[in-house]
């Protein structure tokens, strides 16, 4: 079973990113966190890596119901969508499938929440140019 939703994307990684933020916000998410993979390897471990960006994206209003719903599963928070160098050079974006995520949880009561935001991002990624 996967745990992300994917796509290959066409453009310049730098627009990539761009254009996936501009989709999730289209999408009423906002970015909590950017973590730039490569730039940290670089500093930290001295190594040199692929481009990789990790962007925390929070709906509010989702999170709140998740967090009324189950208050630990603030741990699995935000949703992790990475855009990515893949090893072919194209771009790839991978967004966490809140779905099987959420499943972990067992709470019946987070389905709703998960389907929606599964049904989000999955407009993201539908927004973005196919490679």
């Amino acid at each position: 079973m996967s745990y992300t939703l994917d796509k290959r994307v066409d453009g310049a990684f730098h627009d990539v990113v761009e254009q996936t933020i501009d989709a999730l916000a289209d999408e009423d998410f906002g970015i909590l966190s950017d973590i730039d993979v490569q730039q940290t390897f670089a500093e930290k471990l001295d190594e040199e890596y692929r481009q990789y960006r990790i962007l925390g994206a929070c709906n509010p209003p989702l999170a709140k119901q998740a967090l009324d719903e189950e208050l630990q599963v603030g741990a699995l928070l935000p949703c992790n969508v990475v855009v990515y160098e893949t090893d072919d050079g194209e771009v790839g974006v991978s967004a966490v499938d809140a779905e099987v995520m959420l499943s972990v949880v067992e709470n019946d009561d987070l389905d709703d929440i998960a389907a929606e935001v599964h049904e989000r991002f999955e407009r993201v990624l539908e927004t973005l140019p196919a490679a």
